[in-house]
């Protein structure tokens, strides 16, 4: 079994020549925010790595704000992934969303008390976050979850422990544990087992995809290559006739 990553290290990747991956961090090591809950082992990884991880990748999470982010162990997180807290949201309640008082030096104070009770996002252990993918407010991930790259997951539910969302899906409600959730609006394709936790892939469909989609293409493909076969035995059967015949034509004439 391989060793485990150094958990206190920032950079927990190194090269076999000794130096050290500067576009991956540990997060608890990276990150120090009050509204962030991070654990070990849990990495990010960035093309263009930023001074400030918790601002790159939880922008409107603002210390002291009314909700956390909790990302459990070994987690791993891809390029591009973003986490829209809930102190994102705008006012709803009055005649415009527009939020007047955070221009307002005197009424921000009130404003953002009047905001309370906001839902935590969380991310179970052992998740993995693909590239470009989106989590929006509330939303809650088991552990083992996947979601692939440019998912959505829309907040205020629960993906269930080993689920998959596939590329580019978006999720808006409740997905049950174990089972694979494919684009483009998130739909329930299996359960997962075993041999479909080895052919889901988060950047790409895969061979023997049992996406009705994918298989009805597939047999629109086979389905065609079957009238071409047909054709050439066709042109072959009617080719051996016209030999016949000329023949056929020839010993008459002889």
């Amino acid at each position: 079994m391989p060793r485990l990553p150094d958990a206190a290290a920032r950079h927990p990747l190194v090269f076999p020549d000794g130096t050290a991956h500067d576009r991956m961090v540990n997060l608890a090591v990276a990150i120090d925010h009050p509204n962030w809950r991070i654990g070990r082992n849990a990495y990010a990884n960035d093309f263009d790595p930023p001074e400030d991880w918790a601002a790159r990748l939880a922008p409107y999470l603002h210390p002291g704000a009314p909700e956390r982010l909790i990302i459990g162990p070994f987690c791993q997180i891809a390029h591009g992934v973003r986490f829209i807290t809930a102190s994102a949201n705008h006012p709803m309640h009055g005649l415009s969303t527009y939020p007047f008082p955070v221009f307002d030096p005197e009424a921000l104070g009130h404003y953002r008390d009047s905001f309370v009770g906001l839902p935590d996002t969380v991310i179970g252990p052992d998740c993995w976050i693909g590239h470009g993918a989106l989590i929006l407010p509330g939303a809650r991930l088991g552990p083992g979850v996947i979601v692939g790259a440019g998912a959505k997951v829309l907040g205020g539910f629960t993906v269930g422990d080993g689920a998959r969302i596939g590329p580019n899906a978006i999720v808006v409600k409740e997905v049950p544990p174990g089972v694979t959730m494919v684009a483009p609006l998130a739909r329930r394709l299996e359960k997962a087992g075993t041999r479909e936790a080895e052919r889901f892939s988060a950047y790409a469909v895969v061979q023997e995809n049992d996406d009705p989609y994918a298989k009805a293409i597939q047999q629109l493909v086979e389905h065609s290559q079957e009238l071409e076969r047909n054709l050439e035995d066709l042109r072959e059967k009617l080719a051996r006739l016209e030999n016949a015949d000329r023949d056929q034509q020839l010993r008459v004439v002889k």
